[in-house]
């Protein structure tokens, strides 16, 4: 867009709150902010000023922005967080989030609830705990709380009222205490489910002293054996309990939460204290720090984790000066219903545990450094065997791998990706449905999507890659190189690699060239292979689940397109739909009470548990 249509915009800006979104000539978001008053902040983007050589550069790049108008600072807040969640702005400060954490999950929302490990955390109403840093301690702690409470294992939708004909083994051996067939009513399982939550939520001596009682009272009455169970839970208890560090003589909720910055880069280390323990731990790093204060970095990080954080505790305290407390408190106190304060301390025993959590941002952002300097030097000699090994024109900074997934003949489709330096870039990556071949017919397909891919490519004038990988061996090559040959892209460098013996083709030699297995270049042509089958796969496996589910919700009396559609915005996937109450499906539109039995009834019968 020319400067006299921004100048055009900038005027209509009104003097309100809210969340404004910078575009560059393509329609891209490449950052997201909040304003008091939207009129002041984005203008002062396209004055002269003091700016950093960050803004300077992203200013350049905006071609357009949009804004959104909010009644109250606190609402910009969040709707921030949320825009830079979801479209990732490469000019924003950014959490780097991309493991998966684990979990311990509590179903509440179940009659009869189940308690098992997960690295999804949904806003589903169901009780999460964590997250934990120790996998196995996760194993061991659900093991023993299962077989303290004796609590159901199995994945079956109960329902209190509705007992089964017949129980499974764990009950005969007194490892559950049997809600499938009613021998233990709601209320009374819910009890030994609060009990898990309390031990989980940190008040583990609550919970060991009420068992203790037990114990107590079952040996006066002389039932030893069962005095002698509640023992053991008591031992069992304690050990874990003693694990879990006490870090505050305080019973409070508290994260801890240290920032430090080195090299360009940020790490911020969390530690997890609940009810006066450390129950665990973990770092995140940070993207785009690049010019931006420690305050604008911590601000920032507040705002994305707990946007996303299953649980908010009363007490966040932290090392670094954040200049929107009230703001941020505001907020928090809206998410969690009470009230949530920020503290950066300056002395005792709070003081101490910022310190401790501030070494070991340190230390994680150490090793982070040097695990990426390892890996780019890697990086580096992988592309420089594959010049020497391939033969190649140039370095192949730019690789793109195509894989087809044809599994039984059924929902064709193929996958591109992308790597850059050595390194996956997702957001490059493309998956195509095949549309123009019928049969498994792998050649012809190949062919289709190469030339899809390369067509658009050259209509865009976007960059072409310095090396194409297919997977496959000759066949494939040869048929993806007939169609570059067709556009005029023959001149590209192009290999196939075969998983048998991990060969690689190359056009016009009838011998493959074999690369050492233990070399840095196979390593990398085997990431991009594998990565490319993945991301096939994954695709395919979407593909055929949505036409099954479709097909199975079609075949149901009643149900036509219209109450399909419904049903699958309303829960989501054929397993929640197969999951919910009569009375959850009558709350879609359309579904009435009759119809709800209908369904009910025939995904019981139809699909397995």
């Amino acid at each position: 867009m020319p400067m006299r249509y921004i100048e055009e915009q900038l005027k209509r800006l009104p003097d309100r709150p809210g969340v404004y979104l910078m575009k560059d000539e393509t329609g891209e978001v490449i950052y997201v902010g909040k304003a008091k008053s939207l009129r002041r902040r984005v203008r002062s983007y396209f004055r002269k000023g003091n700016h950093t050589f960050k803004t300077k550069i992203m200013v350049k790049h905006i071609a357009d922005f949009d804004y959104i108008v909010t009644d109250t600072e606190v609402e910009a807040f969040i709707l921030e967080a949320n825009l830079i969640k979801k479209y990732n702005p490469k000019f924003n400060i950014r959490l780097k989030d991309d493991k998966t954490y684990p979990y311990i999950k509590v179903t509440v929302q179940e009659d009869f609830p189940r308690i098992f490990k997960t690295r999804l955390v949904k806003n589903d109403g169901n009780r999460y705990f964590g997250p934990f840093t120790d996998v196995n301690a996760i194993y061991k702690t659900i093991d023993v709380l299962k077989d303290l409470f004796s609590l159901r294992t199995c994945k079956k939708n109960l329902e209190a009222g509705k007992p089964e004909k017949r129980p499974c083994l764990n009950y005969h051996i007194g490892k559950c205490v049997g809600p499938c067939i009613g021998a233990i009513d709601r209320n009374s399982y819910r009890e030994l489910v609060d009990r898990v939550c309390l031990f989980l939520s940190g008040k583990q001596d609550e919970l060991i002293n009420e068992v203790e009682k037990e114990m107590y009272q079952a040996a006066e009455k002389k039932n030893f054996e069962k005095a002698a169970r509640f023992r053991d839970a008591v031992r069992a208890l304690k050990n874990i309990s003693a694990q879990q560090k006490v870090m505050s003589s305080k019973n409070i909720n508290q994260d801890i939460i240290a920032l430090v910055e080195e090299e360009g880069e940020a790490c911020v280390q969390v530690l997890f204290i609940r009810n006066g323990r450390l129950i665990g731990q973990e770092y995140f790093l940070m993207e785009g720090v690049d010019e931006e204060s420690n305050t604008d970095i911590m601000v920032s990080f507040l705002q994305q984790y707990y946007e996303q954080a299953p649980e908010i505790p009363q007490e966040i305290v932290i090392n670094t000066h954040v200049s929107q407390t009230e703001l941020l408190e505001d907020w928090l106190q809206q998410k969690k219903g009470k009230k949530v304060k920020i503290l950066i301390p300056l002395k005792g025993e709070k003081k101490r545990l910022v310190e401790m959590a501030s070494k070991n941002a340190s230390q994680n952002l150490k090793k982070e450094l040097i695990r990426r300097k390892y890996q780019k030097q890697r990086n580096e000699k992988a592309l420089d065997q594959l010049v020497e090994y391939l033969v190649l024109s140039s370095k192949p900074v730019h690789i793109e791998g195509f894989d087809i997934s044809n599994i039984q003949g059924s929902d064709p489709v193929a996958s591109m990706v992308v790597f850059k330096d050595g390194v996956p870039s997702k957001a490059d990556y493309r998956r195509f449905r095949i549309k123009t071949v019928s049969g498994p017919n792998d050649f012809a397909m190949m062919q289709e999507v190469v030339k899809r891919r390369y067509s658009r490519l050259l209509e865009e004038e976007g960059d072409l890659p310095d090396l194409i990988l297919i997977d496959g061996g000759k066949g494939q090559l040869n048929a993806a190189l007939e169609v570059l040959k067709e556009m005029n892209l023959d001149y590209l460098d192009i290999a196939g690699l075969a998983k048998r013996e991990e060969e690689v083709f190359l056009p016009g030699q009838k011998e493959p060239v074999i690369i050492p297995r233990k070399s840095p270049a196979l390593h990398l042509l085997q990431r991009v292979r594998d990565e490319a089958h993945r991301f096939a796969v994954s695709y395919h496996r979407k593909l055929r689940s949505r036409r099954l589910t479709h097909t199975m919700l079609d075949e149901i009396p009643g149900v036509g397109p219209k109450r399909r559609k419904a049903l699958l915005s309303h829960f989501g996937s054929l397993g929640a739909i197969r999951k919910a109450t009569i009375g959850q499906l009558k709350e879609v539109d359309g579904i009435s009470n009759k119809t709800a039995r209908v369904i009910y009834d025939y995904l019981r019968e139809h699909t397995r548990p």
